[in-house]
Parts: C-alpha cells; structure tokens; sequence
C-alpha cells in the first residue's frame, strides 16, 4: 500500500528529507577530510575541529528542535512511541562522540569517533526518514508544515558565521595550541586539580570565543567534561554569594526576570546568557532557568567578567536549576569598560557587536533588547549602519521601541534602543 501527501504536508515532508540529506551529506564529506588528514599522518586537529563545529552548530540544534516539535508529535502515537525514545538515545549518543572528539588528541581516537559518528547519523537519519516522518505527513489532523516553522525559529539564532579553514594542508596552530591546553587541563584534573583544569579551560574558550567560534565549541565541550572532575563546589570562585537551594528564591524570582533556556538549542544558550548579563544594568540580576547545573557556565563567567558578577544558587536539581546572575553595583559590562569616554551620562550599557560573528549579532541585540527595564535602554556599537536591524524592530516591536542615532559612521555607528516608559515587554 503506497500512503500519500497531499498539500503543505507534502511540501514540508519533502523539504525535511532534502535537510536531512543535506545535514548526511555535510557529515560525510568532514568526517572523509578527517579520515584523509589521518592517513596522511598530518591530524592537527584542524579537521576534527571543523567536524566538532558543523556537528554543534547544524546537527546537535537541528536534533534538539525535533526533539521539542516532532518528535512531540510522534510520541503522542501508540505505534511511534518506542521509535522516538530510541531516536532520542541516538541524539545522546551523537553528543557524547562529538564530546569525546572534541577533547580527544589522539589521530586513531579521532577517526574512530568520526566514523562512528557518521555511521550513527546516517543510520539515524534514515530510521526517521523511513520510520517517523511518513506517518506524521499521512495525518491530516497534524501541521507538518507548522512543526518545521517551529524547527526553523528553534535553531536559526544558533547558526553562526564559522571561519573554514580554505586549505587543511596548512597546520592550524591555534588548534594544535587549543589542543595542548585542553591536553593539560585533562591531566590537571586527571591528578585531582579539577577546579584549575577547569579554569585553565575557562580561559581559553575566553581568548578563542569571538575570533575562532568553532574552536570555542571544542572548548565548551571539554569544559563540561572536565566539570566532572571538581566533587565540590570551588571554593576559589569568589564573583558573589552561592547560596543553598531555597535561599532567596522568593525575592529573586518574584523581583528578577527569569531566562529559561530549557527550550534552545544547545550552542543557542550561552549566547543568550551572555546577551540577557550585558543587559543588566547596575545591581540588577536575572534569574537562569536551565536542565543542568549550569557550573560550565559559571567557570566561563569567572574568565569573562571576573569581579563583575554575581552567581546565587536558588534551586540545585535534580530536574531544574535556577541561578540569579546580576551585576553587582559600580561593575561596568567588558564593553562599557572599554568605552568610558563615550558612555551617555545615564550610564546605560553598551553593547559592542563588533566581536560577533555577523550570524550572531541581531539575535544577541534582540536579547538584550527584551531584558530592558520599563523606560531603560542601551547604546549600540556596530561596524555599519545597523538599518536591516531597525525594520527587523519596526517588524516585531512597532511602538515599543525607541531609535536614537548618536554616531553614524563613517566607520562607527552608534544607536541608543530603548524601551519607553509604560510600554510592556
């Protein structure tokens, strides 16, 4: 019996193959470039780090936004419902090799972990190809078309802008220095120095995180691994108060706004985090809702904004964390620091784009835009006349924002975005 797909059914299914032999595709032909460098005995780990970041940037989204939309959808039926715990186990199991190839110096280890990723992938994509998206297009009680819009929304802000390296032949020496650090942080943790493994860590992701994002990927990853290592709560992080699981929960969460992050993508969240805190004006906090305990975080703050933060422990697990994040009173942002001398006088916080990757920026001023207090706002720093981005605003905020040049160009623009007084979120 052949099952047939009529209107934007059809077209969504069709469209969700042709991504998915895409996304097969991009996996191959990095998974071969690793294969090949190794054969060659030339692995530096340019290779693997570009797999790492393709993986991390296109696929472990991608696999998270079906994971809220269709396979939502499939688990709701009887005959689908082992098929999406099992696809879920796959998605696991497709992190934990891109975490081990992430840390991994070894040239044989990381060609075993790069065929072993391709192999599961392709096999994953072609049970859900065969197995779950031809049922879901057949019922026509269900928006196929509307879950992929949902896709869609749930993984565009983690596409970033990634440098590819034009000729694997040429020795990448950040890569080859990123992987000697991330080499003696796992030994550093290895002999029970977890907490300087993880700082070590922390401030290499800091150096490499605006000028090489795919070398940053591989160091989150090995952040989050070596974390494992620190049994206790660091006793050297001083950025503020880390209290037990209910203190001050009330006053934070009733007085904060609150960032879930539950629903994003994983390469999504940091950013957002980092956005929603260079929005904080003095003594202001938000509170992060997350799925895990969010310590790889707070390492990365340490490195980042050292003395600037605030991190107070609200609800510990096992299934919800909370963290308040504020910026204590007196303690500029990196980029207000950097540019005193031009600061309005209400001492609003600056927002410098210009160390984001272009794929990056508009999603970063639009979190910073949503955490503005009633009648708040911040100045804009970018590299060219930000205009794309106010018919984006005049689009989705239309009344509810302010637009105040303050610098425009030649080489500098300079944009205070507010929200009026009285004008809701």
């Amino acid at each position: 019996m052949t099952t047939t797909h009529t209107g934007t059914g059809a077209g969504a299914l069709e469209a969700m193959l042709a991504h998915h032999a895409a996304l097969a595709d991009g996996v191959a032909r990095r998974v071969a470039t690793v294969r090949a460098a190794v054969e060659r005995h030339d692995h530096d780990g340019a290779a693997a780090a570009e797999l790492v970041a393709y993986l991390a940037q296109e696929v472990l989204p991608h696999a998270m936004a079906e994971e809220h939309t269709l396979y939502l959808a499939a688990s709701s039926k009887p005959d689908l419902a082992e098929t999406v715990v099992a696809m879920v186990d796959e998605h696991r199991q497709l992190t934990s090799l891109v975490e081990r190839l992430a840390t991994t110096g070894d040239a044989g280890a990381a060609a075993a972990d790069a065929e072993a990723i391709d192999a599961l992938f392709a096999g994953h994509v072609a049970k859900e190809n065969e197995l779950v998206l031809p049922p879901l297009a057949a019922d026509a009680e269900l928006d196929l078309a509307g879950l992929l819009v949902q896709m869609h929304r749930l993984t565009e802000a983690a596409q970033i802008e990634t440098p590819v390296a034009e000729d694997l032949e040429i020795p990448d020496a950040e890569a080859t220095l990123v992987r000697l650090v991330l080499g003696a942080a796992g030994q550093l943790a290895d002999v029970g120095r977890g907490d300087v493994a993880c700082r070590l860590a922390a401030e290499t992701w800091a150096t490499v995180r605006v000028a090489r994002p795919e070398l940053a990927v591989r160091v989150t990853a090995a952040l989050h691994r070596l974390v494992r290592s620190v049994t206790a709560e660091p006793l050297t992080l001083s950025a503020g108060p880390s209290a037990g699981p209910s203190a001050g929960r009330s006053a934070a969460v009733g007085g904060d706004a609150a960032l879930d992050v539950r629903a994003l993508a994983p390469a999504q969240r940091h950013e957002k985090i980092f956005a929603t805190y260079h929005a904080l004006g003095p003594a202001t906090a938000f509170v992060l809702v997350n799925d895990h305990d969010p310590k790889p975080l707070r390492y990365q703050f340490e490195a980042e904004y050292d003395g600037r933060f605030t991190w107070e422990v609200l609800e510990a697990g096992p299934t919800v964390w909370r963290v308040r994040i504020g910026r204590p009173a007196g303690a500029a942002s990196r980029a207000g620091d950097q540019d005193d001398a031009d600061t309005p006088a209400r001492a609003e916080p600056v927002l410098d784009v210009r160390r984001f990757p272009h794929g990056q920026r508009h999603d970063v001023i639009f979190t910073t835009f949503e955490a503005l207090a009633d009648g708040a706002g911040f100045v804009l720093v970018n590299d060219h006349d930000p205009k794309p981005l106010r018919y984006q605003f005049e689009a989705q905020h239309v009344g509810r924002y302010s637009w105040d040049y303050l610098e425009t160009g030649p080489e500098l623009w300079r944009v205070r975005i507010g929200r009026p007084a009285g004008q809701p979120a």
